[in-house]
């Protein structure tokens, strides 16, 4: 289904970020030599989309690039929904899409819990490594930027997990609104790629880049165009960007404009809630506390306080460490010294009972014996890096 007029017009409210700029034009989908084939084979085609500008424009150009070629594969749209964690208007946003486009709407979840779930767990399972001495350091439960397993787990894997079932044959098309103008490493991305986790025996899977090289002007354009309304995180915040309400890669203005928004309360006190309990901030040295302290019960507001404390304590403690034992590829890499094994046991004392942890390996003897059972396992493994294999999420945990 082209996209036509709708019966009601929609005031189109133009977000700060386009203040300023140029006005936006009509433009078209970026296309490489691969995805061409694939279109005129019948592709599956699948955008994912967030509630977001981008894969918002992505998805009526790809549409209407596929009505001028007479594509008749099947046509998606994809969205993960990470839970409590999302902006409320986000699934809306994706539905109100799905209804313009006149396309299927996929919703997947994780099924072992949201974002927030992940998260909370991950502490948990930090905490019961670091008092079994599977780990030197204690691990932060959040996400980096360098370590996005909020994108990978609850978005990537789920939404090719699930068009794999989909679509057992054929190839795939898994379409992105990626857009070169937004960063530095995606101004070097490609319009097409291989994607091995659609690609099966029976069909290849590709991701496409569509609108790789449109300028943000022109991806409003498009919405406004197709008489869309824009996610009232840009039109009612003033958000520069749509991805979780508190997103680990958001920017100060960002987290202080989603705390505006009421809905988004529940899920900013319960994260706050676990820098408190971690004494890990949100983003590296930015404290998601500080973003709207009169959001949260005054408890939590004194609990917060006191693990910023705890946090300045704990990196003093921990930077005793030797560097050569801390965690690497393959960690343990060698027997500590007893004076090493010393140090080890005072450093996990003086953790332990910063944040009331309940860890082992409090003694020089206690710490050998441990370094010299998880040698053993590497050397009956028979591989470097076994250790990892023995402790999955270590390799994902452990930065120290």
């Amino acid at each position: 289904m082209s996209v036509g007029t709708q019966e009601q017009a929609i005031r189109f409210i133009t977000p700060k970020f386009l203040e300023g700029a140029p006005a936006g034009k009509p433009n078209q989908v970026g296309l490489s030599p691969e995805v061409e084939s694939m279109l005129a084979r019948d592709a599956v085609v699948a955008v994912g989309v967030s509630g977001g500008k981008d894969s918002d424009a992505c998805a009526i150009a790809v549409a209407r690039h596929l009505d001028q070629i007479g594509h008749k594969g099947p046509r998606l749209l994809v969205h993960s929904d990470l839970g409590r964690i999302e902006w409320k208007d986000s699934l809306p946003s994706c539905e109100r899409l799905a209804h313009r486009l006149g396309w299927e709407l996929l919703v997947v979840r994780r099924q072992a819990g949201d974002m927030l779930d992940r998260w909370e767990v991950r502490w948990q399972n930090s905490v019961s490594r670091y008092e079994d001495m599977s780990c030197v350091k204690l691990i932060l439960p959040w996400s980096t930027p360098s370590m996005r397993f909020c994108t990978s787990e609850m978005k990537t894997h789920l939404i090719s997990s699930a068009l794999r079932k989909r679509f057992p044959q054929g190839d795939i098309l898994n379409v992105t609104g990626i857009r070169r103008q937004e960063s530095k490493n995606r101004s070097k991305m490609p319009i097409s790629a291989p994607n091995s986790g659609l690609t099966r025996k029976s069909g290849i899977g590709m991701t496409w880049n569509a609108i790789i090289d449109w300028p943000v002007q022109d991806v409003v354009h498009a919405i406004h165009d197709a008489e869309l309304e824009l996610h009232e995180a840009y039109t009612k915040y003033g958000m520069s960007r749509v991805s979780c309400s508190f997103c680990i890669m958001s920017s100060e203005a960002d987290l202080i404009a989603s705390a505006m928004c009421e809905d988004n309360h529940e899920p900013y006190i319960r994260m706050v809630e676990l820098e408190a309990r971690s004494s890990f901030a949100f983003q590296g040295n930015r404290w998601l506390s500080d973003v709207a302290p009169h959001v949260l019960p005054p408890s939590l507001r004194i609990r917060a306080d006191k693990a910023k404390a705890v946090a300045a304590q704990r990196q003093v403690i921990e930077a005793a460490i030797p560097e050569h034992l801390l965690y690497t590829a393959g960690w343990p890499t060698c027997l500590p010294s007893r004076e090493e094994a010393g140090l080890l046991a005072g450093v996990r004392t003086e953790v332990s009972a910063l944040l009331g942890l309940n860890a082992q390996c409090l003694d020089a003897t206690s710490v050998l014996n441990r370094y010299g059972s998880l040698l053993e396992l590497k050397v009956a493994k028979g591989k470097a890096g076994s250790a990892e294999d023995t402790y999955p999420q270590q390799t994902e945990l452990c930065f120290g």
